[in-house]
């Protein structure tokens, strides 16, 4: 399951574990190619990753601390630290060996 998360509760949900967090906008034609590629990532994940999405509109404390200028922006997070960023669409796979290298 993907969760939106807003910056009331960004902290918090990043805080343990592993967490991809795509950072999008509703208006961002390539934000939209990238939600069904992360949805389709969480429903066959076995729980070992967090998936999140940020409205940058809605959301701008969270997308300025973490620098992301371009969307979509996928962040990959490890016990609150960010350790890996990824700027554009990508494809499933792709997105499959960065995250194992982190779980």
């Amino acid at each position: 399951m993907v969760e939106a998360i807003t910056d009331k509760n960004f902290d918090e949900k990043i805080s343990e574990g592993v967490s991809l967090v795509d950072f999008w906008a509703t208006w961002c034609g390539p934000c939209r190619m990238q939600s069904p590629i992360i949805e389709e990532l969480a429903s066959e994940d076995d729980g070992a990753v967090n998936y999140y999405t940020l409205d940058v509109d809605e959301n701008q404390a969270s997308a300025q601390k973490h620098k992301v200028m371009s969307i979509p922006t996928l962040i990959v997070m490890k016990d609150g630290q960010a350790v890996e960023t990824l700027i554009g669409l990508h494809g499933k796979e792709q997105l499959e060996e960065i995250i194992a290298k982190h779980k």
